[in-house]
């Protein structure tokens, strides 16, 4: 009796150390458009596999190292953009909140359209974003040609 004490003990101060998921955290459940969420859910997926090492899980980036996603304006200012990075990558360096960052970004070229399809509605549809549904065929368009300063 004493050893399933102790063994209770122990799970219960265990779980009481583990970080608590916040609200903040759970970005799929602020999504409430269903054909959002048929693309959001692979490109969560996609993301936390191709760019949340870096860009890590929560979009904040490593420090002055690699730029925040979340809550950036050089991010928010133009999906084209964002997406050509995805596939294309980029070199230089680019001021992200008033902060410059100078660390090559690889380029992604084994993604197909409609994976940097699901990431970018992923990334645009959570941390109080609501673009909706950025496609394929979008995606596609924006491809084809480079973003304004690139």
């Amino acid at each position: 009796m004493k050893r399933l004490g102790i063994t209770a003990l122990a799970i219960l101060t265990l779980a009481s150390c583990s970080p608590k998921p916040s609200s903040e955290e759970n970005t799929l459940a602020q999504i409430s458009d269903p054909e959002v969420m048929k693309y959001a859910v692979m490109g969560k997926q996609l993301y936390e596999n191709y760019c949340g090492n870096c860009h890590q899980s929560d979009g904040r980036g490593l420090g002055k190292l690699i730029p925040p996603l979340r809550d950036s304006d050089y991010f928010q200012a133009s999906v084209h953009r964002t997406v050509w990075i995805m596939r294309n990558g980029q070199k230089g360096k680019i001021l992200v909140n008033g902060e410059t960052y100078n660390q090559a970004m690889p380029a992604n070229p084994q993604l197909k359209p409609l994976e940097i399809a699901q990431i970018a509605t992923y990334l645009y549809n959570i941390w109080g974003m609501k673009e909706g549904v950025i496609s394929a065929p979008e995606v596609e368009n924006y491809l084809k040609t480079a973003p304004e300063g690139f």
